[in-house]
């Protein structure tokens, strides 16, 4: 186990795991544990795959899709991000500056 790291016991579709986790991220991991738990049920209740191992595969290719389609979507460009937010700001800064001449 990393170095801070505490055994924490979680349920993921009614069955109990034993999992690391480190100081400060208890939180996050039972939000991704309620997360992954509530898409398992959600398989479970649309009746298309039955068996624990196959509605496991079948999550976390949904998941995988999920993420890669967010990492590839729109070809994200942080540099144009950086700038639309420097824009922003610009004229946020010139909003602001004519408002205090009205005080």
């Amino acid at each position: 186990m990393p170095t801070g790291a505490k055994s924490l016991e979680v349920s993921i579709f009614g069955r109990s795991y034993k999992v690391a986790c480190e100081d400060g991220e208890r939180e996050a991991l039972l939000q991704a544990v309620a997360y992954l738990d509530g898409k398992m049920n959600d398989v479970r209740k649309a009746g298309k795959v039955s068996g624990t191992e196959r509605i496991a595969v079948m999550v976390a290719l949904n998941l995988a899709h999920e993420l890669l389609a967010t990492k590839l979507g729109a070809g994200f460009d942080l540099g144009q991000a950086k700038r639309r937010i420097a824009a922003i700001e610009s004229k946020l800064d010139a909003a602001i500056a004519s408002q205090e001449t009205l005080f």
